[in-house]
């Protein structure tokens, strides 16, 4: 379908979205943005392609990703206030002793440089930038759960991470997410991140999720699990805000921190 069958947007209005899109979600494909802006892929690859050489973004296999999450940037993390809130917030969960799985992303990175340096802990990940992040804690016996690593996610994805997360139980799996709502629950846009932190989910006893408040009431095409299965959300906002209440109201065991 050519552009000029749908609204116009202006280049300008085009890219600020992109960008307002991937500070949000992390990544984001040219499909979804087709979507969102109703113009042709060939379109959002030449705003991409101009945003890349303005060093706005990072261009990657069918979409683009925030230049705060790929492992060469010393870009500022976007709303990293409230992430170093909720890292923060994570903390409190965290008991000597405890056997963690951890996920990857920007508001992780900012849980694991918090991570007090008494406590013993071990923690197991599947994403490679928080296994070099966690190099840093002495006390922490950091256990690397690897394969073939997803260029959309920097996770390993490939077929010995299921079998080494179906040997381990966790006390605790820490996740970011990309989007999660109430009927949609915590969602992605890649199909191989989603079956890996299916599996996470059943290799740990409690899951929280880590996400900043703009994230709530947002969906991706993929759906990793319901908030029933959820035992904690961590936002940066107060637990009595009122964009909590219907949460609270229609999944009762959810324990927002």
């Amino acid at each position: 379908m050519k552009d000029t069958e749908f609204v116009n947007y202006t280049k300008e209005e085009r890219k600020s979205h992109i960008l307002k899109e991937i500070d949000l979600h992390t990544r984001v494909s040219f499909e979804t943005l087709s979507n969102q802006l109703g113009v042709s892929e060939d379109t959002i690859r030449r705003d991409i392609n101009e945003l890349e050489i303005e060093s706005l973004l990072i261009k990657v296999k069918g979409g683009a990703m925030t230049k705060a999450y790929h492992h060469t940037s010393s870009a500022q993390t976007y709303a990293e206030s409230s992430k170093k809130i909720i890292a923060q917030k994570t903390t409190k969960l965290l008991k000597d002793g405890m056997v963690l799985l951890v996920g990857g992303g920007t508001t992780i990175r900012e849980f694991i440089r918090l991570i007090p340096t008494d406590l013993n802990l071990t923690v197991f990940t599947v994403n490679v930038l928080s296994a070099v992040e966690l190099l840093d804690k002495a006390n922490v016996k950091t256990i690397m759960i690897g394969g073939s690593i997803s260029t959309y996610s920097q996770m390993c994805i490939s077929g010995d991470v299921y079998s080494q997360l179906a040997n381990i139980k966790a006390d605790l799996l820490i996740l970011g997410t990309n989007a999660l709502a109430i009927e949609g629950g915590f969602s992605d846009s890649d199909w191989e991140t989603v079956q890996v932190k299916k599996a996470m989910i059943q290799a740990a006893e409690k899951t929280a999720i880590l996400t900043i408040s703009e994230k709530l009431d947002t969906t991706l095409k993929m759906k990793i699990a319901n908030l029933s299965e959820v035992d904690y959300v961590i936002t940066e906002i107060d637990t009595d805000n009122e964009k909590l209440q219907s949460y609270k109201e229609a999944v009762p065991r959810l324990i927002f921190v």
